[in-house]
């Protein structure tokens, strides 16, 4: 790969960073696809053509699964977006290349009954007990994503008021309900909470045994574990909580779009997807409110 491809690989993250307002980990991402292609390939950005994509695609495919083949090709795609952008090219040679067919991702969905075996197992003899009753309780009671709930900071939870400032993707604020059952784990663990480490760390609701914030695998192995305890043999995960949050209000008759926001999606279709609800309740209510019911 050639020094003018590499500088334009590093003017694109920034435009993503700077302009974009994309996260860290996004720009990673996305840059580390571009270079990829480029290393893998031998074109340059310039001369780059449909066959080059479907081609490396192709040499892809066997390696790599259908969600990860299209998140190559967007990737891609936004990049030839930006040299259109900064006038190095008039076409994007990502146009042609229909995107691979995914098929709808559901994650495992746990019941009523499963979510409050899971609680209740948790031992609260000691401050982490408390801790890890307090996040299930927040993961399962506002749908956060574990990137949220790992960042949540004290001086973003209301107790008093009943809600929640979550920063999330693109740093998108929104705000959601705590129910009381949340609240009082919240406030059972703030009261055992060990000392933070630092100044850095005396914001961060969530902390681990040495006073810093508690990492992403910390709180999946967390999870697992708890599951276990509790009989719940199912392949869960933080995400399983956020899950089962958005199946469950639908379930009760929540609101769709009331359940887009408190759960950050840009779109309503990723919401109709994401809350898979059982047929017969959607069948149910039809039938409640149709016009010609008997």
């Amino acid at each position: 790969m050639d020094a003018t491809t590499q500088r334009w690989i590093k003017d694109y993250a920034y435009y993503l960073r700077m302009e974009r307002q994309m996260s860290p980990h996004t720009v990673a991402s996305y840059r580390s696809e571009v270079r990829d292609f480029f290393e893998a390939s031998g074109v340059t950005p310039t001369d780059a053509g449909p066959d080059a994509v479907m081609d490396y695609l192709a040499e892809r495919s066997d390696k790599v699964s259908k969600r990860t083949q299209a998140h190559i090709l967007s990737s891609l795609r936004s990049f030839f977006d930006w040299m259109i952008l900064e006038g190095e090219r008039k076409d994007n040679p990502c146009d042609p290349v229909e995107a691979p067919k995914l098929g709808r991702y559901l994650p495992a969905v746990l019941s009523e009954e499963e979510v409050t075996s899971i609680l209740e197992s948790v031992n609260l003899s000691d401050w982490a007990g408390l801790r890890d009753r307090a996040i299930l309780e927040v993961l399962y009671g506002c749908g956060l994503r574990v990137s949220e709930a790992v960042g949540l900071r004290i001086s973003d939870v209301y107790l008093d008021e009943g809600f929640v400032r979550i920063i999330g993707k693109g740093d998108k604020q929104r705000i959601v309900p705590l129910g009381e059952a949340a609240a009082d784990a919240v406030r059972a663990y703030l009261a055992a909470r060990i000392a933070p480490a630092d100044t850095e760390s005396e914001d961060i609701l969530f902390l681990n045994r040495f006073g810093r914030s508690l990492s992403r695998v910390s709180m999946f192995n967390m999870i697992k574990a708890q599951a276990l305890s509790a009989g719940i043999r199912k392949e869960i995960s933080p995400h399983t909580f956020r899950h089962s949050f958005a199946t469950h209000l639908i379930e009760h008759g929540a609101d769709l779009r009331a359940v887009q926001e408190m759960l950050g999606h840009e779109s309503i279709l990723t919401t109709e997807i994401y809350t898979h609800v059982d047929s017969s309740t959607w069948q149910a209510s039809v039938l409640e409110h149709h016009p010609r019911k008997g």
